[in-house]
């Protein structure tokens, strides 16, 4: 299913997920992982350092270490845009705010399983890789948890999926209200990396940082 929405006359289709039960299984099983890391994860966690981007050696954030943690929190938004269908459609500033990732969103939305193939990209070369700095991996692994999320918002709709009254009215409240999250999120996560902060999204953070060695 596709929704075709106009940002400032110009249509875009915002893609619905198409394989509904694979995409959901792979989502599940990477919430599953997520919530509940080993015990030696656990405990090896309590010996890390807090993050700082003002600190020196693994946990320093340079100039290319911000600009990559702030791009990591567009994959949970771009992964989410659906939910904003009834927002984006009644609301111009949004549109408007929205319109320079037009392209963007067309490019990962072209294909259905982009959202899953770019985790496995973040997680594995990104968050599992010694190379970057814990800075940047903390962020990239909080834009994932953020993203794994959305199983529950899914997984809702596809259950009750109602057509009119007081069903429909809930589910467009629940969609709006994921959405806008998903864009304040994407908001403070991206200009507090630019800016050198450390960003702490709700919900998320502390499950970001048990996977963060």
């Amino acid at each position: 299913m596709a929704t075709l929405l106009s940002f400032s006359g110009s249509p875009v289709v915002v893609y619905h997920r198409t394989h509904p039960t694979s995409l959901s299984s792979l989502r599940h099983s990477c919430f599953l992982t997520l919530v509940n890391p080993k015990k030696k994860l656990r405990g090896s966690f309590r010996h890390n350092r807090p993050i700082s981007a003002q600190s020196n050696g693994g946990n320093s954030a340079d100039t290319p270490d911000r600009l990559i943690s702030a791009l990591c929190y567009f994959y949970p938004f771009f992964d989410g845009i659906q939910y904003g269908k009834y927002v984006i459609t009644q609301f111009s500033p949004i549109q408007i705010l929205l319109q320079p990732l037009v392209p963007a969103i067309r490019v990962f939305k072209s294909f259905p399983f982009n959202g899953f193939l770019v985790f496995l990209a973040l997680y594995f070369v990104v968050v599992r890789n010694p190379n970057f700095s814990r800075y940047v991996r903390f962020n990239t692994m909080q834009a994932i948890v953020l993203d794994v999320l959305l199983i529950f918002p899914d997984l809702l709709e596809r259950s009750f999926n109602p057509r009119e009254g007081l069903g429909l009215d809930l589910v467009m409240s629940l969609d709006s209200t994921v959405f806008l999250f998903l864009l304040v999120c994407l908001i403070y996560g991206s200009t507090s990396c630019l800016l050198g902060q450390v960003p702490r999204l709700p919900i998320v953070a502390e499950a970001a940082e048990r996977q963060v060695l």
